[in-house]
């Protein structure tokens, strides 16, 4: 199982949903930066279950930081971050053991660890994992911000309700930081709540896409063929639960242009080269243009639902029908939204350590 991404800054998680603990090992991290327990605390609260349009499992999400901190400040050592966990029903998936879920991965890790992966509340690829990766990259976010670089993401979409796009970046970014259920057009969240609502009281659940914005980057940031800006990201995204699709800028919407509506036109402004537009979000050639990053991810219904759904019997091999027990959320894509801010911020603080070396965000 490969469980660490980066080169100069790397991340290994590590733990199961219903383990005694889950955790990280940030590596690469310079010496010399701020810890802000109370920045940690907040990012880790933005990703927690919000009332009843989520699951009733409970986590306090109680941290220690093991190692390569010391006096508030990175040593330069590798950071050790564990989470226990303290709500686990491991009972409730007695019955599914050798029943898998649809569109859940419980499949696939019996076919690739033979039956001695952890299971319970779908084990190591579950998204209570992330919250390891959130106190990780709270850690790097506020480095980051003291370099001029943000990162924002919205609630774009949920079920059929879109909300509007971004419009000043930089002030865009900052107003979503603080906020749990995260849209730039309050009215929409209301509705939003609605839906999912709607969704959990039929046993069932809804998707959405979530829109990324990371205002501040420098140019020339990537190396293409295989590393580039845009292959970095979407590798680092794929790894969130549920995240099905990405596009970048105008994405699948090139599709419908012509060259001459698709282009990003050059001119000057303040003294430096920018684009009129920002269609290719931010990257050209696979490198940083020094506009705007921007990025979308389509995240899947959650795949666990109380409605009754056809399934296999992996030991008989005989047609079952299940219907899931446990507890999830109806909608994941307001819990998710501070983990592609944390992913997306752990994988550029690796490709500004690849350009400058590890030291430049101390």
């Amino acid at each position: 199982m490969k469980n660490t991404f980066g080169d100069s800054i790397s991340i290994t998680l590590f733990g199961e949903s219903h383990g005694t603990a889950i955790g990280a090992v940030l590596d690469g991290v310079a010496p010399g930066i701020k810890v802000d327990d109370d920045f940690i605390k907040k990012q880790l609260s933005l990703r927690r279950p919000q009332g009843v349009i989520s699951t009733s499992r409970r986590e306090e999400d109680k941290y220690t930081i093991v190692s390569g901190v010391l006096d508030g400040f990175t040593c330069g050592t590798p950071i050790c971050i564990m989470i226990e966990n303290s709500d686990v029903q491991s009972a409730d998936y007695n019955c599914l053991k050798d029943l898998p879920r649809p569109s859940h991965a419980d499949f696939t890790a019996r076919e690739k660890y033979h039956g001695f992966e952890n299971a319970a509340g779908g084990g190591h690829f579950s998204g209570r994992i992330t919250a390891a990766i959130v106190a990780a990259a709270a850690i790097i976010l506020p480095a980051l911000n003291r370099k001029g670089i943000y990162i924002g993401t919205h609630i774009k979409k949920i079920a059929n309700l879109t909300d509007r796009d971004f419009c000043d970046y930089k002030e865009d970014i900052i107003s979503l930081s603080d906020k749990s259920f995260a849209v730039l057009d309050p009215d929409l969240e209301d509705d939003m709540n609605k839906v999912i609502l709607s969704a959990a009281k039929d046993g069932d659940s809804v998707g959405g896409v979530l829109e990324t914005a990371v205002y501040g980057m420098p140019s020339g940031i990537g190396e293409p063929w295989f590393d580039t800006a845009e292959g970095k990201l979407a590798h680092a995204l794929f790894s969130i639960p549920a995240v099905k699709a990405i596009e970048f800028g105008t994405g699948f919407g090139f599709a419908d242009l012509r060259g001459s509506e698709a282009n990003d036109v050059f001119t000057v402004k303040d003294g430096r080269i920018i684009t009129e537009t920002n269609n290719n979000g931010g990257i050209l050639g696979g490198i940083t243009s020094g506009m705007p990053i921007l990025l979308r991810c389509a995240v899947k219904p959650t795949p666990t639902i109380g409605k009754p759904q056809k399934t296999v019997d992996m030991k008989t091999l005989s047609e079952q029908q299940i219907v899931a027990a446990g507890r999830h959320d109806p909608c994941i894509v307001h819990r998710a939204r501070v983990v592609i801010d944390s992913i997306t911020a752990i994988t550029i603080s690796d490709m500004l350590a690849m350009r400058f070396g590890t030291d430049w965000l101390a």
